[in-house]
């Protein structure tokens, strides 16, 4: 396959969209635990926040190897897009290569970061069942 400048450039649009969308997690994410903090100082019995509180550390560390191998990505796709443009194809090749498996990387932590987001709710549907 030959590798055109116009390739990695798609990638633009994606990574940017994906990158606001991991803020958007993020902020989101910030607001939960300061209602949370607020919520564990004002509560005496902490067992269900204890519980979401590792949920949300590990939640908010899977946030940032999505945020920075999306940004990695972004990073390798531009200096794919020099690399051609300088016409080092088969250094372009593999750098291009390295921005789809970080990019790759980024979309799976994210999957697994759904999958713990899914089980806080989960927590806290079952201590309203109670």
């Amino acid at each position: 396959m030959q590798l055109t400048i116009s390739t990695p450039a798609l990638l633009f649009p994606a990574i940017t969209l994906l990158l606001l969308a991991y803020t958007n997690r993020f902020l989101a994410l910030a607001t939960l635990i300061r209602g949370l903090h607020s919520k564990f100082k004002a509560d005496t019995t902490h067992h269900l926040l204890i519980k979401q509180i590792k949920n949300l550390r590990s939640r908010l560390t899977m946030i940032r190897y999505m945020q920075a191998f999306g940004v990695l990505s972004f990073v390798f796709t531009v200096i794919c897009m020099f690399l051609l443009f300088q016409e080092l194809t088969n250094w372009a090749n593999i750098v291009f290569g390295i921005s789809l498996f970080s990019l790759l990387l980024s979309l799976v932590i994210s999957l697994i970061e759904i999958q713990i987001s899914t089980k806080a709710l989960e927590l806290e549907l079952s201590d309203m069942e109670k």
